[in-house]
């Protein structure tokens, strides 16, 4: 598993990769649902929540696994 530093007020903060891919699934539903609404289509409509609700729990993985990996650094 990738993990990718952001540096913040000096110290490296590391972000789990499926947080940012998480994040990049939501943002591909909310623009498939957008289109499918915008374009009177069910189908896309309702791909586009499914794969907002797939980021969000990806994202909701990688966030879990940074709380473990910064509890294990204390």
């Amino acid at each position: 598993m990738r993990r990718f530093a952001m540096k913040t007020n000096g110290e490296h903060n590391i972000m789990d990769n499926d947080r940012i891919i998480g994040s990049a699934k939501e943002l591909k539903g909310a623009t498939k649902e957008a289109i499918g609404k915008a374009t009177g289509d069910a189908k896309l409509q309702a791909d586009g929540k499914a794969d907002q609700a797939e980021g969000k729990v990806q994202n909701a993985i990688g966030g879990l696994n940074d709380a473990v990996r910064d509890t294990l650094k204390k």
